[in-house]
C-alpha cells in the first residue's frame, strides 16, 4: 500500500470518518495504514511498533466498524497491562466512536471501587478495556460475560508478559469463542509473545513497521559518568539548567523513588514520585499537575510510567541504568513524542560500561558523553535568568517601596562606618537569588563526572541507605532520631524532615538504620546546639525526630543487644515478612477468581 494514504481510502464507514476528522486525524500512520484494511477483512493482526505510533486507532477504527449498537452484551475485549494504559484506550475509542450512538466504553481496572464499573457493565457496555486482575474478578463475581465477543485485542503484550499476567491472559482467553477477530500488539517480539500469538490468534497478518529496539530520530541522546554518590547533585544540576518544561526520572524501584522526590523537593524542585503503588486516582492528580505545570518533575518506575504521554515532558533522565535495551527504548520514548524534540540523559556509574555498550549495540544508537555543569555554571544560568525575570518586573513598574528601602539602608551602613557600594549589593543579591550560599554548592564537588572503571583503588567502598554508594567520604557523626519502622517512616521520609528543618542537605546524610522505635542517621559533621533543636522541632508520621547524639548499643534506651543492632543492620529488607503476606494473599485470590473463572468457561460449554 503507498504511503499517506488518507484515511478515506482505508474503507471505514463515514460515521468513523466523521469523527476522526473532527479529531483532526487525515492521515494514518504506518501501523494504522497497515493494520486496519487487515482488521477489517477480519484478519488475526501481530502488529509490532513502539509506544505513541498510534496503535490503539489502528485497532479501534475496525472493531468499532464491527460492532452493532443495538446489541446491549460486551462485544469488544481489550486487555492492557496497567490502569493508565486502559484509562487512555478507554478514553480514545469513546472519542473514535462519538458519532455512533448508543455505543458504551467502560474501563475497568484494580485500585479503583467495583461500583462504578459494575454499573456500567449492566447498562450494556460494547466495549470493555481493562487490566486482567479486574476482567477477572468480574468474570468471577458474574458480572462480565465473554461468551460473545468476536472481537478480541492484547494491547503491549510484551510488558503484559513481563508482570506475570501470562496465565491470567491464558484464562480470560479461555471465556471467548473460538470465532472471533483476533489482535496482538508489542513493542517487542521476543520468543514469549511469539508463542503467545502462535497460541492466540489464527494464521495472522504479521505488521512491524518499526526495529523492535530503534529509538527516535527526534531524541538527543546522552550519558555522563557518575558515581552513585554523586548522582542527585547531578541530577540537581541537570534539572536547574535545563530548558525542558517538564523531566521525567526513571529509577528502579519503588523506593528510590519516593527518596528521590523526597531529596529534590527539600532543594526546591517541584517532584513527585510514581510507582505501581500509588493509587489510581492520585495517579492521575499527579499526571494531571504535570500537564497543567503545577509539577515539574515526576521521579517513576517502569511499570507506573507505561503509557505516560504529557507533551511537556522534554527531558527523560534514567536515574539508573535499565537492565534491558528494550526498557531503554521505552522509557525514552515518553519524550520526543508525535514529532516534537525531546532530550534523554542517563546516568552511567564508572563500572557500568558494558550495559551503556549493550544498548548501544541493540539500539543502534550511540548515546553523547556529556559533561554536567559545574557549580558555577548552575549559578550564572540561575543568575542569567534573574536578570531576565529582573527586567520584566522592572517593565511592570512600581518599584518606588525599594527605592526607599535601598536608601534607608545605605543611610544606615555609612552612619556605622562602613562602605558597601551599589555594585557589591547587586552581586550579592544576584547570588542570594541563585542560591548560592557562598560556600561549597550543595552537589557536591565542582567536577561531578568520571571515567569509566574509575574510582578508589584498593578495599572495599563503604555501603548506606540499603546497599547504595555513601554521599560523602570517611565516617561521619551517628545521631539517633525517635522515630522506627512502627512509626512507617522510610529513609526518604527521614532525610526529607531533616534537610527541610535545617541547613543541612541530603549530600551531608550518610547510614540510615531504620529499628523499630527508633532510627540511626549518620552526619558528615558534628551538629550544634542550633542545628540539634531545629531538627528535633521536625516531624515524620506525627511524631517529632528528636535528635541526640547515638551513645551506642550499651547506652541506648533499648531492649535491643549488639546482636539485634546487628541483625537489624544485616536486614535491610525489614518487613519482608509482611510483604511477601500480602502478596501471598493477593495470589490466592486471584487464584480464585481464575478459578471462578474456569468454572464459568466450563457452563458456558455444556
Amino acid at each position: 500500500m503507498p504511503q499517506n494514504t488518507s484515511f478515506s481510502a482505508l474503507n471505514l464507514p463515514e460515521y468513523i470518518l466523521a469523527a476522526i476528522t473532527e479529531m483532526g486525524f487525515s492521515t494514518p500512520t504506518p501501523i494504522q495504514e497497515q493494520a486496519i484494511p487487515a482488521l477489517s477483512a477480519h484478519r488475526d493482526v501481530v502488529g509490532v511498533a513502539q509506544t505513541g505510533t498510534g496503535k490503539t486507532a489502528a485497532f479501534a477504527l475496525p472493531m468499532l466498524a464491527q460492532l452493532n449498537p443495538a446489541d446491549r452484551f460486551v462485544q469488544a475485549l481489550v486487555l492492557t497491562p496497567t490502569r493508565e494504559l486502559a484509562l487512555q484506550g478507554a478514553d480514545a475509542i469513546a472519542a473514535f466512536s462519538a458519532e455512533i450512538a448508543e455505543i458504551n466504553v467502560v474501563s475497568v481496572y484494580g485500585g479503583s471501587a467495583y461500583g462504578p464499573q459494575l454499573n456500567a457493565l449492566e447498562r450494556g457496555a460494547q466495549v470493555v478495556v481493562g487490566t486482567p486482575g479486574r476482567i477477572m474478578d468480574l468474570i468471577g463475581r458474574g458480572a462480565l460475560d465473554l461468551s460473545r465477543v468476536h472481537y478480541f485485542v492484547l494491547d503491549e503484550a510484551d510488558e503484559m508478559l513481563r508482570m506475570g499476567f501470562a496465565e491470567d491472559v491464558e484464562t480470560i482467553a479461555k471465556c471467548l469463542p473460538e470465532q472471533r477477530v483476533s489482535a496482538l500488539f508489542s513493542a517487542t517480539m521476543p520468543p514469549a509473545i511469539r508463542r503467545v500469538a502462535d497460541t492466540y490468534l489464527n494464521d495472522p497478518v504479521e505488521i512491524t513497521v518499526t526495529p523492535p529496539s530503534s529509538t527516535v530520530d527526534t531524541i538527543a541522546q546522552s550519558y555522563a559518568v557518575v558515581p552513585a554518590r554523586h548522582k542527585i547533585g547531578a541530577l540537581s544540576r541537570v534539572l536547574a539548567t535545563t530548558d525542558a518544561d517538564a523531566a521525567l526520572i526513571f529509577v528502579r524501584t519503588r523506593a528510590t523513588a519516593e527518596e528521590l522526590s523526597l531529596e529534590l523537593t527539600a532543594r526546591g524542585i517541584h517532584a513527585a514520585a510514581l510507582s505501581g503503588d500509588v493509587a489510581q486516582t492520585d495517579r492521575e492528580k499527579l499526571v494531571n499537575r504535570l500537564r497543567s505545570g503545577f509539577l515539574d518533575v515526576l521521579v517513576a518506575t517502569d511499570v507506573a510510567a507505561r503509557g505516560l504521554d504529557v507533551e511537556r515532558i522534554g527531558l527523560v533522565v534514567n536515574y539508573d541504568v535499565p537492565r534491558e535495551a528494550e526498557t531503554y527504548v521505552h522509557r525514552i520514548g515518553r519524550t520526543g513524542r508525535a514529532g516534537r524534540h525531546g532530550c534523554a540523559l542517563t546516568f552511567v556509574t564508572p563500572k557500568e560500561k558494558s550495559r551503556l555498550r549493550k544498548i548501544e549495540k541493540i539500539t543502534h544508537a550511540k548515546p553523547k558523553e556529556i559533561q554536567l555543569p559545574t557549580s558555577a555554571q548552575v549559578s550564572a544560568h540561575r543568575a542569567r535568568k534573574l536578570l531576565r525575570e529582573a527586567g520584566e518586573r522592572a517593565e511592570k513598574g512600581h518599584l518606588a517601596i525599594y527605592e526607599t528601602v535601598l536608601k534607608e539602608h545605605f543611610t544606615e551602613v555609612e552612619s556605622r562606618g562602613g562602605k558597601f557600594s551599589l555594585e557589591t549589593l547587586t552581586y550579592a543579591l544576584m547570588a542570594l537569588g541563585a542560591r548560592d550560599s557562598g560556600t561549597q554548592g550543595e552537589d557536591g564537588p565542582d567536577i561531578l563526572t568520571e571515567t569509566f572503571d574509575s574510582g578508589p583503588k584498593g578495599g572495599k567502598r563503604r555501603k548506606t541507605r540499603g546497599g547504595a554508594e555513601p554521599t560523602f567520604a570517611g565516617r561521619g557523626t551517628m545521631y539517633r532520631v525517635e522515630v522506627g519502622h512502627r512509626d512507617g517512616i522510610s529513609p526518604g521520609s527521614i532525610v526529607g524532615a531533616i534537610t527541610a528543618e535545617s541547613k543541612i542537605r541530603g549530600s551531608q546524610l550518610g547510614r540510615i538504620d531504620i529499628f523499630p522505635s527508633f532510627s540511626l542517621v549518620e552526619f558528615q559533621e558534628e551538629l550544634d546546639e542550633k542545628t540539634l533543636h531545629k531538627i528535633s522541632r521536625a516531624h515524620v508520621s506525627g511524631r517529632a525526630l528528636r535528635i541526640s547524639k547515638d551513645r551506642g548499643p550499651g547506652k541506648r534506651k533499648t531492649n535491643f543487644g549488639e546482636a539485634e543492632i546487628r541483625k537489624h543492620r544485616a536486614d535491610t529488607k525489614f518487613g519482608e515478612e509482611r510483604r511477601k503476606a500480602r502478596a501471598a494473599g493477593k495470589e490466592n485470590r486471584r487464584k480464585k477468581a481464575r478459578l471462578n473463572a474456569r468454572k464459568a468457561g466450563k457452563k458456558k460449554h455444556r
